[in-house]
């Protein structure tokens, strides 16, 4: 049985809690390095899974995450948080917009018909920890929303082929409540994949 660790790197794409999420990986095991979104995709090492971070306002809109989009080209399970969702459902023909209702500390979010791979484990009205400006406002095709909250309609997302998944909050802060299953979640999926190839 191959007992190496996962390789699952963090894209930085100037959170304030990137360094949260490398650390939820190495909680879990998993062989993690922080790696800045300028980073040229044959300069990647092969992983297993990639996490795109939050970011500054109006970054996940404009489309300027750096070499984001090529991320996404890769052929192994990606999650978007913050940011990182909002320019995932934009690359795939959704829709980010300024947030009627900008949402920052504690937030209730309930799950869409389970809530899906992310949100296994967990219950349907959980608490989360939202830090937007921004938020998605149409799930691009071939996407489902996840879950949702009473000012946010796209709270998560993923696709219908089961290897993309986009946050609208930081599972990686504490106060998220079942953020831990959530990267547990996310983990268990590479795991899949990378057995299957």
């Amino acid at each position: 049985m191959d007992d190496t660790p996962l390789v699952i790197d963090v894209i930085d794409n100037g959170g304030q809690w990137t360094h949260r999420e490398w650390r939820m990986l190495r909680y879990l095991g998993v062989d993690t390095q922080i790696l800045p979104n300028k980073t040229p995709l044959d300069e990647l090492r092969e992983v297993d899974g990639l996490i795109l971070s939050g970011g500054a306002a109006r970054v996940g809109l404009t489309g300027e995450l750096g070499n984001c989009g090529g991320y996404l080209g890769l052929d192994v399970p990606i999650l978007g948080i913050c940011a990182g969702h909002q320019f995932m459902a934009g690359f795939y023909g959704g829709r980010a917009a300024e947030a009627p209702k900008p949402e920052f500390g504690a937030a209730t979010i309930t799950l869409v018909d389970g809530g899906g791979a992310m949100f296994e484990g967990t219950p349907d009205e959980q608490t989360v920890w939202e830090s937007h400006n921004d938020e998605v406002v149409q799930a691009p095709p071939d996407f489902v929303i996840t879950a949702q909250s009473e000012s946010c309609e796209v709270q998560g997302m993923e696709n219908e082929a089961g290897d993309r998944f986009g946050l609208q909050f930081h599972p990686e802060v504490n106060d998220s409540e079942y953020g831990a299953r959530i990267f547990e979640n996310f983990v268990a999926v590479c795991e899949r994949a990378h057995r299957a190839r």
